[in-house]
């Protein structure tokens, strides 16, 4: 199964690739920028994970302590918080996060893959999706309009610009659909935070690690 999700990993990958080079005129995605790796969720569906735990397996002795003690940091850190904010998301930066770079990039879900882009949700009344950094002056922020949380036509006008900047239906619950994973001969399976995947997955990881 997990052969047919790569199958329509790199399918989807050089769509969101296509994407990123038509918008490339509004991005400042770097190496070394992380913001989208830091405080944070990480939807991740089953198969997903089990992409990126192989991953985990194939890092360096070094860099995969590095990753665990993370994870084992997390953890601790989400227990903490469930008992004191029960009713608060708990956010917390990816343990796959070493010197501000991913050490598994090649292994990475969906919604590592697409952050940075604008998506939007079929059939729905509500604007763009407009990643967070572009108020932090980064993606998109030469034409936001932080009053109305949109985009500026004026301010597009004003970068004389080829490419408009667009929305695209990549949003991370269009890209599981079921539909999709079932033209590919595979299932995504559950979905949630990545850090319940390792706390479910805890005795494997244990296990692994000695």
């Amino acid at each position: 199964m997990i052969q047919n999700y790569l199958l329509y990993l790199g399918y989807m990958t050089n769509k969101i690739q296509a994407f990123f080079e038509n918008q490339k005129d509004y991005i400042c995605c770097r190496k070394g920028c992380a913001k989208c790796c830091k405080k944070a969720q990480f939807p991740y569906s089953e198969i997903e994970f089990k992409l990126i735990y192989e991953g985990l397996k194939e890092l360096d002795a070094n860099i995969q302590k590095q990753v665990l003690d993370k994870i084992d940091k997390v953890i601790i850190e989400k227990q903490k918080h469930n008992e004191e904010s029960p009713q608060e998301k708990f956010r917390y930066d990816c343990p796959f996060l070493i010197n501000d770079e991913c050490s598994v990039y090649y292994y990475r879900g969906l919604i590592c893959r697409t952050f940075g882009l604008m998506t939007f949700v079929p059939d729905s009344a509500k604007t763009p999706n407009i990643p967070f950094c572009a108020y932090e002056g980064l993606n998109y922020s030469s034409v936001l309009d932080e009053a109305k949380n949109n985009i500026s036509e004026e301010k597009f006008a004003q970068t004389r610009f080829k490419n408009e900047p667009m929305a695209y239906n990549i949003d991370y619950s269009t890209l599981i659909n079921e539909e999709i994973s079932q033209g590919f001969g595979f299932k995504f399976g559950e979905v949630k935070p990545l850090i319940e995947w390792f706390i479910q997955w805890k005795d494997e990881i244990i296990t692994s690690r000695y």
